[in-house]
């Protein structure tokens, strides 16, 4: 036998014992946790033995450690940026909930923007809705290639990037294959929000799963967040929302509170989840322009502020979430928003480096 083909095999042990360590229903250290996926993104485990990981992993239940490894590992080989770009946050949500509302997280970023705040939304293709991040913002013109000297220059000139995750992300497609042949959710429904290339310092995430809520923002402290804000927003959306209570958890000077947030603690009013509804692309195209241009419906207007809000309390620039939304409004309001969008555009198409 080849030196290659007894280092070929000893890789297949290993990722096989870790299979087996989950079989038991025993925990990976995050040493075995990176270990096994490293070896799944260089080509070294078959679509089964992925399967059996991911399927481990699902049938015991993850834990943070075996969270932040994975989000570590992927990060490693995903396509970084070139420089550091501080005081960066994310606003992206799992997805998942079934809600098919217009695109809140992606209208938000705009807004976010518009208020200061430096975003980097990591995002992709419709997966569980009508219509993904990705999909609206090609409507809008975007041209959603990925070169990350072309992202950081975003960041610094205009403060906004997009990131479509399958570029960003060219050694998961073994996972995805894997994942869409299961039919059934695993820790990567979770983790996507996570996984963006840029070094963030603050997160706001949505999440479809309540019970995962506190979980999620102990995955961001241990990945070293300044500060970040989990939601479970009401019916289980990923997004916060004004039709009931969302749950959040805030990671603040390095210990995580959860507590209840419902439409009067920020002195906004309540709305039907009806009224959140969007469409397809051109649809929900429509709906984010009339967000940004003053000419949406309260309902729109108001959970895009709270979404806004909780986002630029999040990045330190409100000192509560109510100072926030105010901050929102004044983005819509002075224009700054729109512009922000409009800046987008024309650095996507101008193939800045």
């Amino acid at each position: 036998m080849t030196q290659s083909a007894v280092h070929i095999t000893n890789e297949t042990i290993s990722v096989y014992q870790y299979i087996l360590k989950l079989s038991r229903k025993e925990d990976l250290t995050f040493d075995e946790m990176y270990d096994a996926f490293d070896a799944v993104l260089e080509g070294r485990a078959s679509d089964s033995e992925i399967a059996s990981l991911l399927m481990g992993l699902k049938e015991k239940g993850e834990t943070v450690g075996e969270i932040t490894a994975l989000v570590t590992v992927l990060k490693d080989h995903a396509l970084k940026l070139p420089h550091h770009v501080p005081g960066v946050i994310d606003n992206c949500g799992t997805g998942g909930d079934g809600s098919n509302s217009f695109n809140i997280s992606t209208t938000s970023a705009f807004v976010i923007a518009g208020a200061g705040v430096k975003i980097a939304k990591h995002g992709n293709k419709s997966i569980t809705s009508l219509t993904g991040s990705s999909d609206v913002l090609s409507a809008l013109g975007l041209k959603l290639d990925y070169f990350p000297g072309k992202v950081a220059g975003q960041l610094d000139a205009a403060g906004i990037a997009f990131l479509f995750a399958p570029f960003v992300h060219p050694k998961i497609k073994q996972i995805m294959k894997v994942r869409n042949d299961l039919k059934v959710p695993t820790v990567f429904n979770m983790i996507g929000p996570l996984i963006n290339p840029v070094d963030l310092d603050y997160q706001y995430l949505g999440i479809y799963k309540r019970d995962q809520v506190e979980t999620m923002a102990h995955v961001l402290k241990s990945l070293g967040r300044k500060r970040a804000v989990v939601v479970n927003g009401a019916h289980s959306m990923d997004e916060a929302n004004l039709a009931g209570e969302n749950r959040i958890a805030i990671l603040k000077d390095g210990e995580v509170r959860t507590h209840i947030l419902k439409p009067s603690d920020v002195g906004l009013p309540g709305y039907d989840m009806e009224e959140l509804r969007g469409g397809d692309g051109h649809v929900n195209k429509q709906i984010l322009l009339d967000v940004l241009e003053g000419k949406a419906t309260a309902a729109q207007r108001d959970t895009v502020l709270l979404n806004a809000g909780i986002a630029i309390f999040t990045a330190e620039k409100a000192e509560s979430i109510k100072s926030g939304i105010e901050k929102a409004k004044e983005s819509i309001e002075s224009g700054s928003a729109n512009e922000k969008l409009q800046e987008l555009i024309k650095y996507t198409n101008e193939g800045v480096k």
